[in-house]
């Protein structure tokens, strides 16, 4: 009896423990979401950079609109949001990795500590390939549907919405981040003994073939970001066949130490 009210009494701790840490984390969230809304429109401004990049020689006086009351209102709590989450996600790491260190053996927390880091630091390269790259060119070939009204009558020109422009680039951003973690995902699946390199070589023709669909699903329908996205996911993916291979020698070797 005693012993299971220790166990009771221990599993209550630990729910407490991931508790406390889980409202830590929301409210840092909260407090750098405020902070985060007195920038607002200078973080959107940053977002919208890539936009005004692309347009800056043309000869229309390009700008953003919104129609409805309240829409730039709630775009900026929509970027105050979104900037206070990435800002959150390492310290949410620390939390949860300050909550399953203790309980991990030594050479578990050497196997486990590199994903915490690459994670957050794929995700951030996917959003800068997004950012840097892939928007520029998704700009340009959206406004070069625009018409002078030649052929059309009337001419046809963008008038991008605040909040239609904010949706477009975080769902790239997401998209992008976490396409990324395609490494980090198939490692942990090599790890634990789910998929090892020749099952990996095997299906490569049939990934490819997902990829692209996913491609096709997570971006806009136009070429540029579907193929911005499949091309790094198929080097990841290769990338990924290469981790494998390496935990696989590795694992080999310990148990031949054995």
């Amino acid at each position: 009896m005693t012993s299971n009210k220790e166990k009771e009494g221990g599993f209550i701790s630990h729910l407490t423990e991931l508790r406390q840490r889980l409202i830590n984390s929301l409210i840092f969230l909260v407090i750098l979401f405020v902070f985060c809304y007195f920038f607002s429109e200078y973080i959107y401004g940053f977002l919208v950079e890539p936009y005004a990049q692309a347009v800056k020689n043309d000869e229309i006086d390009r700008r953003l609109i919104f129609t409805a009351l309240q829409e730039t209102f709630l775009t900026y709590l929509k970027v105050s949001f979104f900037a206070a989450f990435f800002i959150t996600s390492p310290f949410l790491l620390i939390q949860i990795w300050k909550f399953i260190a203790p309980g991990l053996y030594n050479h578990e927390k050497k196997a486990i500590m590199p994903y915490l880091v690459l994670t957050p630091v794929l995700f951030l390269l996917g959003g800068m390939l997004v950012y840097y790259l892939i928007m520029p060119l998704a700009i340009k070939f959206f406004l070069s549907f625009e018409s002078a009204g030649i052929s059309t009558n009337l001419p046809i020109q963008l008038e991008a919405k605040v909040n239609e422009y904010l949706s477009l680039v975080m769902k790239l951003i997401f998209a992008f981040g976490l396409s990324f973690q395609l490494p980090v995902v198939l490692s942990l699946l090599a790890r634990i003994g789910v998929v090892n390199s020749t099952f990996l070589k095997e299906r490569r023709k049939y990934v490819v073939v997902m990829i692209f669909a996913a491609a096709a699903v997570l971006t806009p329908p136009d070429p540029v970001t579907q193929i911005g996205l499949a091309i790094p996911l198929l080097i990841l993916y290769e990338l990924s066949i290469f981790s494998v291979n390496i935990i696989e020698k590795k694992a080999e070797q310990k148990n031949a130490q054995y």
